[in-house]
């Protein structure tokens, strides 16, 4: 199980990494996309921008930081929950909010957004859930690149639904 948590870090810490650093990135796009995803907050876009970026970018610190780890895994348990059940009312009342987690993106949200943010609340469960300790150095290597290839794919799924469904 050490190696569901070091895998599990690896790929959560990296998809919040690469999402927060988006977000810098383009704050002001993403603070004018926050409405259209979030209604009832259209008065606060500005705040929520903020501390979602906050809270995004405080979950890779905590799960390198090996006591912290279990409240970087539960702080992106949170976000990827709240985060769900914002893209499902979404989708629910019919509006095309478009998906602006890892930076600009025409893509409007969409259930394929539900299943990766489910597969990633998943994730971040059972890394919370799964022991500490140190296994060997072979399988730390090994756990650790499951999870960044999966970051990446993750990171990457609507390029990569985007090849897949082109006709040609």
């Amino acid at each position: 199980m050490e190696f569901v948590r070091i895998g599990s870090a690896c790929l959560i810490g990296l998809v919040f990494a690469v999402s927060a650093v988006s977000k810098f990135r383009d704050f002001d796009g993403f603070a004018r996309s926050v409405p259209a995803l979030v209604p009832a907050w259209a008065g606060h876009a500005r705040l929520l921008a903020i501390t979602t970026t906050v809270l995004e970018s405080l979950v890779p610190p905590l799960l390198i930081a090996q006591p912290m780890a279990p409240y970087g895994f539960g702080l992106a348990a949170a976000l990827l929950a709240v985060f769900g059940t914002a893209i499902a009312a979404s989708i629910r009342r019919g509006r095309r909010a478009t998906c602006r987690c890892f930076g600009p993106s025409s893509v409007p949200l969409g259930p394929r957004h539900l299943v990766r943010n489910g597969a990633l609340l998943t994730c971040a469960v059972l890394g919370g859930l799964s022991p500490g300790g140190l296994p060997p150095a072979g399988g730390i290597a090994v756990a650790a690149a499951a999870g960044l290839v999966g970051a990446v794919l993750i990171v990457s799924l609507d390029d990569i639904v985007d090849l897949f469904a082109r006709n040609p």
